[in-house]
């Protein structure tokens, strides 16, 4: 076998039927598909019980997508693992394109897709995910059209909602981290695998549409606020040593100050300030990644990339003001 499709699943029913169905469309034949479902209501998923074609394996509580996608990549069987979500429908030639990236170099962890508005498949939705000073997630051509986005090119994260990442490489660097339960669990994983030495892609050619917060409802809301805000503290804590977190603090911080602002105008600021606080209260229970001197080069690599994307990610906020 050599790739493993893990879908994880939360009262998602009426998206998972077309997401399995564009699977079973695919170019490329070798892969196995395993869906972990957290304990959803809204279905009994008898009918994926029944399918010899996939494995289903349902948990006893919703215990989030990194435990849930982690259950997966533990069942797997493929060299390489494509987490997908529940609510995308893929191109024929997702897998093979994906695929054919990841066997170009050794050094590729994780391929970003190009993720397609699923009402708008001009808009662009995700073309990788760059990491800021500011302690930001920046989704790389979100809202601008497709065909700004036709080359490959390196990423710092890649998006877990349509990704392949090539699987030894947890047993090097560790799973996702359930302390997160969801939302910023893929941008620490792929910080981690760049301290480790290794690179994140975008793979253009992977056209998955993707209809977006099917899960959580919507864009903002009062727990995905609190659980970003809190993720949003453990990110930079856990990746960066000592140092490197005094130098990028005043940048951190006004990043909070900021968001804090943007969510007060918006009626989350309450949530964003509990989740601020779960997240500096429970730190001790975040197992920082381990200092190691032969990893240094890649820590200043990755210091210049949080300064890029971080200008970066400023001037486009300033061109669309100007507009």
């Amino acid at each position: 076998m050599k790739v493993s499709v893990v879908i994880p699943n939360y009262n998602g029913i009426r998206y998972l039927g077309a997401c399995i169905d564009s699977l079973w469309r695919q170019t490329y034949t070798n892969f196995e598909v395993i869906i972990i479902d957290n304990a959803s209501q809204d279905n009994t998923y008898e009918w994926l019980e029944n399918d010899e074609r996939i494995i289903f394996k349902r948990l006893d509580k919703n215990y989030g997508f990194s435990k849930a996608v982690n259950e997966g990549i533990c069942l797997a069987k493929g060299e390489y693992v494509i987490l997908l979500n529940n609510d995308t429908v893929i191109e024929e030639d997702f897998i093979e394109r994906l695929v054919l990236t990841v066997e170009s170099t050794p050094e590729i962890f994780g391929i970003s897709s190009k993720m397609i508005d699923y009402f708008n498949r001009d808009i662009v939705d995700d073309a990788g995910d760059e990491y800021t000073l500011l302690g930001y997630t920046h989704k790389i051509g979100m809202g601008d059209f497709i065909d700004n986005y036709i080359e490959p090119y390196q990423v710092f994260s890649a998006c877990a909602g349509a990704a392949l990442y090539r699987k030894q490489v947890f047993e090097e660097i560790g799973y996702f981290d359930e302390q997160f339960f969801a939302y910023m669990e893929d941008v620490d994983i792929s910080y981690r695998a760049r301290i480790y030495g290794y690179e994140n892609v975008y793979c253009p050619e992977a056209k998955v549409y993707h209809i977006g917060s099917a899960t959580s409802g919507s864009k903002y809301n009062a727990f995905k606020v609190k659980l970003a805000a809190r993720n949003n503290i453990y990110v930079p804590y856990k990746n960066m040593p000592l140092l490197q977190l005094i130098i990028n603090s005043p940048f951190l911080a006004l990043g909070i100050v900021i968001k804090m602002l943007f969510f007060l105008q918006r009626g989350f600021g309450k949530e964003y300030v509990e989740g601020l606080k779960e997240g500096f209260a429970t730190l001790h229970s975040i197992e920082k990644v381990p200092f190691k001197v032969k990893h240094i080069k890649n820590y200043i690599v990755i210091e210049w990339l949080l300064i890029k994307n971080t200008f970066k990610y400023l001037l486009i906020k300033i061109k669309k003001k100007i507009k």
